[in-house]
């Protein structure tokens, strides 16, 4: 049988977490396909056709994926599942909307978030905000199940020859339909790729103050920028800003966090950061305890002050 892997892109480039997912699925030796969805896919899937480790490349095309729905995904899946032993995708918010539907829809397990595979159908994933880590043994003859893309290494983009074929699409699911999309345009690098993070908290008091304290030091570092979901929630910052067990999950080689309390929650989704500094007034917050290099003082005083010294 087949490994599949559900590929995430935005119709110009591949999401770099699908690479990390390539080499997940590589874990059990057998043919690996990747499932392109969308419109106008040639040129995506003739970059994925070189990635190392791709034995197929497949696309799903029609004008109703242009914009796709995890319910249109989900029947796709469905209707070519009987080919594979395995689906799988990066954790991210794409593929949480959609593998959900496709197990429940198979009548098999949902695995979610699995930071290793040690087995053909056992996994260790964390619970509790990653405070414990859960060894699962799934006996589904098809093994749905997303991958924590920072614990595997990006399949490198050159050496494969993979052939790339068309499928046929099933209808689409006509009881939903996309109205707009609305997305935030930032010269930033994208945060779950970022090499650098500058993220900060609901102490900087408004979402004035979250963009001019923290925008110059990102520029400065050509960082992206993250949030606490507090500060989400405060209005202070996007949604797609947020870092956590509920947001994104990132491990860039820097993580700056500007006054950030340390809940399990944040950090569940910083903690893989090579390197992370912490800047809080309170010399008691708990993100002083994973901190690598930590700095007590007002984020209004000490972050200019980093800022005007970085040349």
């Amino acid at each position: 049988m087949n490994i599949l892997v559900l590929a995430e892109h935005d119709g110009q480039q591949l999401n770099p977490s699908s690479l990390q997912a390539i080499t997940a699925a590589q874990f059990w030796q057998a043919p690996v396909h990747v499932l392109l969805v969308g419109s106008a896919l040639d040129t995506i899937a003739s970059s994925l056709a070189t990635v190392s480790g791709v034995t197929k490349v497949i696309k799903a095309e029609a004008a109703h994926l242009e914009n796709p729905l995890a319910e249109d995904i989900a029947n796709l899946l469905v209707s070519i599942s009987s080919e594979y032993s395995v689906i799988l995708a990066a954790h991210t918010s794409f593929s949480r909307n959609t593998l959900p539907r496709a197990a429940a829809l198979l009548d098999v397990a949902m695995i979610s978030d699995v930071l290793e595979i040690q087995a053909e159908n056992c996994y260790v994933r964390s619970i509790y905000a990653g405070n414990i880590l859960t060894h699962i043994q799934s006996q589904d003859a098809l093994q749905v199940l997303t991958v924590h893309s920072s614990h595997f290494i990006a399949a490198t983009t050159q050496g494969g020859s993979a052939d790339i074929s068309a499928i046929d699409v099933p209808a689409p699911f006509t009881q939903t339909r996309w109205i707009s999309t609305k997305q935030t345009q930032s010269d930033r690098p994208a945060l779950s790729s970022a090499k650098v993070v500058v993220s900060g908290g609901r102490s900087l008091g408004s979402a004035e103050n979250f963009e001019q304290v923290l925008a110059p030091l990102a520029a400065k570092l050509g960082a992206a920028i993250g949030a606490t979901r507090a500060a989400v929630d405060a209005g202070y910052a996007a949604n797609e800003l947020q870092v956590g067990q509920t947001g994104i999950v990132v491990a860039p080689d820097l993580y700056i966090a500007v006054g950030i309390s340390g809940a399990v929650q944040h950090t569940y989704g910083m903690k893989d950061s090579r390197i992370v500094v912490a800047i809080n007034q309170d010399p008691d917050a708990p993100i002083f305890q994973i901190a690598d290099y930590g700095l007590v003082g007002d984020l209004f005083d000490t972050i200019p002050a980093i800022t005007a010294a970085i040349q």
